[in-house]
């Protein structure tokens, strides 16, 4: 968190939850130490993917595949997801989830390193969502823009990371992660084709608009 934690209780408490599966995620991703989208920024893809509307999706990052069935859920009847995952044994379980959830037929694992699907892919998107290693962000980013299309939405979590990204002074050991989402950061608020706002909610996320 990196906000006041009775300000993060208060909104998980108002906002509406996820119920069925999504809950059962939720669950098991925190009995088993699994990263996942923190309810409030699950909520805030809901109502931009309500608004935006559209139809082909890039996730990066696709852990149990709870945010790509959070996504799928609120798409409209020709909304289609491609998801990239690293892990194999990962992509296994989001699978199952996936076809738990009814939502195959909206949802493509692609199994591999984000740094060489993304070159590989030949594709258009309305809106991508990254939620890989932040340290690949800035190497990620041009592969992303190349296949957003104009008009389109990238959105970006983990991009304050506990709040590191706002520091100057950053221990050793953080400091590669929180440099490179400054570099990210920077590139993407500097980029002469996104307009870009930075939200502190959940651990940080932005969101770009291409122009």
């Amino acid at each position: 968190m990196i906000r006041h934690e009775y300000i993060d209780q208060y909104i998980r408490n108002t906002i509406k939850r996820e119920t069925g599966i999504l809950k059962e995620l939720e669950q098991y991703a925190m009995e088993h130490g699994v990263p996942i989208i923190q309810p409030e920024v699950a909520r805030m893809l809901s109502v931009i993917i309500r608004i935006h509307k559209p139809e082909k999706v890039l996730e990066v990052g696709t852990a149990i595949g709870y945010s790509a069935i959070t996504i799928a859920g609120v798409l409209g009847e020709k909304g289609l997801i491609d998801t990239v995952e690293i892990s194999e044994e990962k992509a296994i379980l989001a699978n199952d989830n996936i076809y738990r959830a009814g939502l195959k037929h909206r949802i493509n694992i692609i199994v591999g390193d984000a740094a060489d699907v993304l070159k590989c892919l030949d594709k258009n998107y309305d809106m991508i969502f990254m939620d890989a290693a932040k340290g690949q962000y800035p190497d990620l980013l041009p592969e992303c823009l190349r296949m957003l299309n104009s008009g389109g939405v990238l959105i970006s979590d983990n991009i304050l990371f506990k709040g590191l990204t706002a520091k100057e002074q950053v221990k050793r050991k953080n400091r590669t992660i929180s440099n490179r989402l400054k570099q990210y950061l920077s590139e993407l608020c500097n980029h002469p084709d996104l307009e870009t706002s930075i939200i502190p909610i959940g651990d940080g996320v932005s969101i770009s608009y291409k122009k």
